[in-house]
C-alpha cells in the first residue's frame, strides 16, 4: 500500500509520542490507518458505530458458541448515564480510523515537549532523584522511538495499525514495560537503602551508602540495554522466519490451544495472545506500583512534593487503562485513540508540574530567562517534613500499588517473579473470559468509557 507523505508524516508523530503508560500503554499504533482492502467491515449499532472491523468478529454474532451468561449489571448501569450523556454531547464520538488518526496526531506531537521537561525537573540536582528512577522514565523515549519502525513497518507490509498485528504490537509494547520495570525496581532499592540508613541512625552505627542505582546511572542503563536487545531477538526470530499479520507474539506458546477453546463467542484474528496481554497488563500495575512508590518517597525524604508526583502521574495511568480498553474490544472503538493521545499529553503536563513544584521546594531556581514567565519564590520550601515523617498520610484504598509494601519482604527477584505471575494469571482471565460476553463484540463507546471511568475514579479515590 502506497502512502502520501502526509500519511507517513501522520504515522511518525502518533508513534513518536505515545507515551503507556502508558505507561501506561501507548498507542501510537492504534492511531494507525487500517488498509481499507481488507476483509473488514464494522458492525453497527444504536451506540458506537463503525465502518470496518475483523470479519471474524461480524461472525461472532452469526455462529456464537455460547451466550452472555455472567452478569455485568453494575458496569452497564454506569454505561448507560454515560451513554445519555454522549448522546446529547455536541462533538460526534462515532468516528472512523482516519478521524481518529487526525485527532490523535497533534495530542501524541505536542505531549513530546512536557515530557522532556518533565525528565529535565526530575532529575535536576537539587532534587537528589534516585538515578535509576530517572533512567526508568527516560527510557520511555526509547520506547517511542523505536515504535516508529514497527508502527510503519506494520502499515506499509500489511496495510493495519501495530495493533493489529500481534507479534509486532507484542515487541514494540515490551519496551514500555521495560521503562515501567526499571523506575519500579530503581524506586524500590532506593526505598530500602533508605530505610536501611534510618536503622542505622537509630541503632547508632554510621549511616550506610546508598545503592548503586540511586546513585549512577550506570546499572539501570545497563539493564535497559540488554532487555532492550531481548525486546529486539522477539521481533527479529519472526522476522527472519517470514511472519504473517497475525503472526502471534512469542509465537503464541502462552496461549491455551485453539481446539480447547469451546466455549463462549469465537476469537477475533486480531485478539491480543496472552503474552500480549501480560505486557499491557504488567505495564498498568507496574506504574502504579511506582505512583506508590514516589507517595512513599515523600515521606522518607520529608517532602510533601513527591506526592504530587503521584498526583501528576493519574492521567498517564488512565491513558494506559484506555489503550488496553481498546484492546478489550478488539480495537473497535476509534474514539479512544484521541482520548488516549489527550490524555498523555495532559498526563505529560501534569507530571512536569509536579516535577517542577518537587525542584522548587528543593531550593532549584528557575534559570534567569524563565524567571520573568515563573514566579518561582513563593513554592520554595513549601510542605517540608522531618525525613520519614507520617504527618498528614491519609487512609487509602488497597489497590496493586500496595504490592511494593506487601512485597516489601521479598528481594527484587521473587518480587518481579510474583509480580508477573499474578499479571499472567490477569491475562489469561481477560483474554478467555471475554469471550463469555458479548459486549466486547459490540463496539459500545459508552460502555466503553465505563470501562475507563471506573478504574480511573478509584485510582483518583486511592491517593
Amino acid at each position: 500500500m502506497k502512502l502520501t507523505q502526509g500519511r507517513h508524516l501522520s504515522l511518525i508523530m502518533t508513534a513518536v509520542a505515545c507515551f503507556y503508560h502508558a505507561p501506561v500503554s501507548a498507542f501510537s499504533s492504534r492511531a494507525l490507518h487500517i488498509n481499507p482492502n481488507s476483509e473488514c467491515r464494522r458492525r453497527r449499532g444504536n451506540i458506537g458505530r463503525f465502518d470496518e472491523a475483523p470479519q471474524t468478529i461480524k461472525r461472532a454474532y452469526s455462529t456464537k458458541r455460547f451466550s452472555s451468561i455472567l452478569p455485568i449489571e453494575s458496569i452497564h448501569s454506569i454505561s448507560s448515564v454515560i451513554s445519555d450523556v454522549s448522546t446529547s454531547f455536541p462533538i460526534n464520538l462515532d468516528i472512523t480510523r482516519d478521524e481518529a488518526e487526525a485527532l490523535a496526531g497533534p495530542f501524541f506531537g505536542l505531549s513530546l515537549f512536557p515530557y522532556l521537561a518533565f525528565l529535565y525537573l526530575l532529575d535536576v540536582p537539587e532534587n537528589d532523584t534516585p538515578k535509576g528512577v530517572t533512567v526508568g522514565f527516560a527510557t520511555c523515549l526509547l520506547f517511542v522511538f523505536l515504535t516508529i519502525p514497527a508502527a510503519i513497518g506494520a502499515q506499509v507490509m500489511y496495510g493495519v495499525s501495530l495493533a493489529d498485528s500481534d507479534w509486532l504490537h507484542g515487541s514494540a509494547e515490551s519496551l514500555l514495560t521495560v521503562t515501567n520495570l526499571v523506575t519500579v525496581v530503581s524506586f524500590r532499592q532506593a526505598l530500602a537503602g533508605k530505610d536501611e540508613q534510618l536503622k542505622m541512625v537509630e541503632s547508632g552505627n554510621s549511616i550506610a551508602a546508598m545503592p548503586l542505582s540511586a546513585t549512577s546511572y550506570d546499572p539501570m542503563v545497563k539493564l535497559v540495554t540488554g532487555l532492550t536487545a531481548l525486546a529486539g531477538l522477539t521481533a527479529l526470530v519472526p522476522i527472519v522466519l517470514g511472519p504473517e499479520v497475525h503472526t502471534p507474539y512469542l509465537g503464541g506458546f502462552l496461549d491455551f490451544p485453539k481446539d480447547l477453546i469451546t466455549f463462549g463467542n469465537p476469537e477475533p484474528d486480531n485478539a491480543l495472545t496472552v503474552g500480549c496481554w501480560i505486557i499491557h497488563i504488567s505495564s498498568l500495575v507496574e506504574f502504579l506500583v511506582a505512583m506508590g512508590f514516589a507517595w512513599k518517597w515523600a515521606d522518607v525524604v520529608g517532602n510533601e512534593k513527591w506526592k504530587g508526583l503521584t498526583w501528576g502521574l493519574i492521567p498517564l495511568h488512565t491513558s494506559g487503562i484506555t489503550a488496553c480498553t481498546y484492546h478489550l474490544f478488539y480495537n473497535q472503538i476509534p474514539i479512544l485513540v484521541p482520548l488516549q493521545a489527550f490524555l498523555t499529553c495532559v498526563g505529560n503536563i501534569t507530571a512536569a508540574f509536579a516535577a517542577y513544584r518537587i525542584a522548587i521546594s528543593n531550593g532549584w531556581k528557575v534559570p534567569e530567562f524563565l524567571s520573568s514567565y515563573i514566579e518561582a519564590s513563593s513554592m520554595e520550601g513549601e510542605h517540608l517534613l522531618p525525613p520519614n515523617s507520617k504527618a498528614d498520610e491519609s487512609a487509602s484504598l488497597i489497590g496493586f500499588e500496595d504490592l511494593g509494601e506487601a512485597l516489601s519482604e521479598d528481594n527484587d527477584y521473587t518480587f518481579l517473579i510474583k509480580l508477573f505471575l499474578g499479571c499472567a494469571g490477569a491475562s489469561y482471565l481477560l483474554k478467555y473470559g471475554e469471550l463469555l460476553f458479548d459486549f466486547p463484540f459490540d463496539a459500545n463507546i459508552s460502555l466503553g468509557f465505563a470501562f475507563i471511568a471506573v478504574p480511573s475514579i478509584l485510582n483518583a479515590l486511592k491517593w
